[in-house]
């Protein structure tokens, strides 16, 4: 369940727009009415705000934004502001032209996307910079890490709540075989069934693996693989379990410590704000004992921290 909240009567694209170019006009921005506006209005609602923005002033609203706003905000407006597959492509396309390859980035998004999700990313990536994402992955990533999204991306899976009971038992099996029965591990074996097999099927078998060998999945892959590869599988296995618990950790490990991340902590807000940003509240209080909300004021400050609480709401 989504936490965005709309006003009871949206005023149109060409009201906000005007209301937009007040709050950006003198000498300083007004960036309460900023937030305001952007943070209640939906994603096909943002789209068209942008449109008539650009026809109205003869500027991009996103370029205005770079201009008046800074800091963490403007980053987190920027990216709020298209449409869910837009900004996938977008923080992909960052991710791999960075000097050194923000791995943890890519497995945030393409290992936690379900298989419709990733077909609708990867055409608009290739519309956005005229390069199939594949490519791109083939040549930015390496090793098993790449064959991991490579096949996550291009293997067509089910995504119904049906699931084999005896596959399940049998990929339980393939699974144990490739990993703590051997001495080393077969990679091959985690990536095919991780990539061909439905998040409820995965789910199932993460089940069954403790069941008939007294040990987690999880624990397996820590012991049995290493570095992005281990996140990648990970990331896909406990999106299976509980994609809700999943982002409710990240979360928590971003705004955890000495310093905040605020790439991640701005990433997973924004990305699931239309989506289960309800569900992942309520995982992250069960988990921690206190509401997302107390942790996020905590964390951050000013119009960065008001902006993140209007995405996510006031409850837990």
């Amino acid at each position: 369940m989504a936490t965005l909240t709309l006003p009871p009567v949206v005023p149109t694209p060409r009201e906000d727009c005007k209301k937009l170019h007040k709050a950006f006009k003198g000498l300083g921005c007004n960036t309460s009415n900023v937030i305001q506006i952007l943070a209640h209005r939906n994603s096909d609602q943002r789209s068209l705000i942008q449109q008539e923005y650009e026809t109205t002033f003869s500027e991009p609203l996103s370029k205005r934004i770079s201009a008046e706003i800074h800091g963490h905000l403007k980053k987190a407006l920027l990216l709020w502001m298209p449409d869910p597959p837009s900004r996938d492509a977008t923080i992909i396309k960052k991710a791999l032209k960075k000097s050194v390859v923000d791995n943890q980035a890519i497995t945030d998004i393409i290992c936690s996307r379900n298989p419709s999700q990733l077909r609708r990313l990867k055409e608009v990536y290739l519309s956005n910079y005229q390069s199939p994402l594949e490519r791109d992955i083939e040549n930015q990533t390496s090793s098993d890490y790449k064959k991991l999204l490579l096949a996550y991306i291009s293997t067509p899976r089910y995504e119904g709540p049906e699931f084999d009971n005896l596959m399940v038992e049998e990929d339980a099996k393939l699974l144990y075989k490739a990993g703590e029965k051997k001495i080393g591990t077969d990679e091959k074996t985690f990536i095919r069934i991780f990539s061909e097999r439905s998040s409820t099927h995965l789910a199932a078998v993460n089940s069954a693996y403790k069941t008939s060998f007294g040990n987690t999945l999880e624990k397996a892959i820590k012991k049995e693989t290493s570095g992005s590869f281990m996140s990648g599988l990970l990331t896909i296995l406990r999106c299976a379990d509980n994609s809700s618990m999943y982002f409710a950790k990240i979360l928590r490990k971003s705004m955890k410590g000495i310093g905040t991340d605020d790439s991640r902590l701005t990433r997973v807000i924004v990305t699931r704000t239309e989506f289960d940003m309800q569900q992942i509240k309520i995982a992250y209080y069960n988990k921690y004992g206190k509401p997302l909300t107390h942790a996020v004021r905590s964390d951050t400050s000013g119009h960065y921290e008001d902006f993140l609480l209007h995405l996510i709401g006031t409850d837990y």
